[in-house]
């Protein structure tokens, strides 16, 4: 078991929990939409290919009516299962390495849409995988910033995201940097900054 693991069944028990209808931080994405995606992105590629090939776009979206059209219970029982074997997720390692972050970020995507939502308890392990997840994406998802992008966590450990002129400081926990690199505005973290700078950073559209 890993985070990625821990994350998707807590996710899957989250979505048991709330229904379908239920908002998210994904504009205009209910907890059902946010089900078919990860479906789609484990189980069905070839639902993809219609975002590239204009040809595909009607093939893909009956895959995506088809899986719709499944039941609540057996659309989360397929996240909830995991990458099939065919799948290269499905090691546990690929799975950790790529889903770690995935998984983490789509279930405070469900928690933080809801009212009263509180922070969770700091999880080392958590913390720890998330920071490795960061290391590796930070320059991809900073990398269009016109100015400098630095991440630094509790400890002082700082990731370059990007090298500028000049520089905007995020400062957090691992698990609340990495929501503020997939885009997501109710991380909790702190900027340091020219005013100007910052703006230019969260205007970005990092990732969906």
């Amino acid at each position: 078991m890993g985070v990625a693991s821990d994350e998707r069944q807590q996710l899957c028990d989250l979505f048991e929990q709330l229904g379908p209808d239920a908002p998210t931080l994904c504009e205009g994405w209910t907890t059902k939409d946010l089900a078919v995606h990860l479906v789609v992105r484990e189980r069905r590629p070839d639902a993809v290919a219609g975002k590239f090939v204009k040809a595909l776009v009607d093939r893909s979206e009956r895959i995506q009516n088809e899986l719709r059209a499944l039941s609540w219970p057996e659309l989360v029982d397929q996240i909830r299962q995991g990458p099939p074997k065919w799948n290269p997720l499905s090691f546990g390692g690929v799975d950790e390495a790529v889903n770690a972050a995935e998984y983490y970020v789509h279930h405070e995507d469900v928690r933080r849409a809801q009212p009263g939502w509180q922070p969770r308890p700091s999880d080392p392990v958590r913390e720890e995988a998330l920071w490795k997840s960061l290391t590796r994406v930070a320059k991809m998802f900073y990398g269009r910033s016109p100015v400098g992008v630095v991440l630094r966590r509790p400890d002082g450990t700082e990731i370059a995201a990007k090298r500028g002129p000049r520089t905007v400081r995020f400062s957090g926990e691992p698990s609340e940097l990495i929501l503020h690199a997939f885009s997501r505005r109710a991380a909790k973290i702190t900027v340091e900054g020219n005013e100007a700078d910052v703006l230019a950073v969260e205007d970005l559209r990092r990732s969906f």
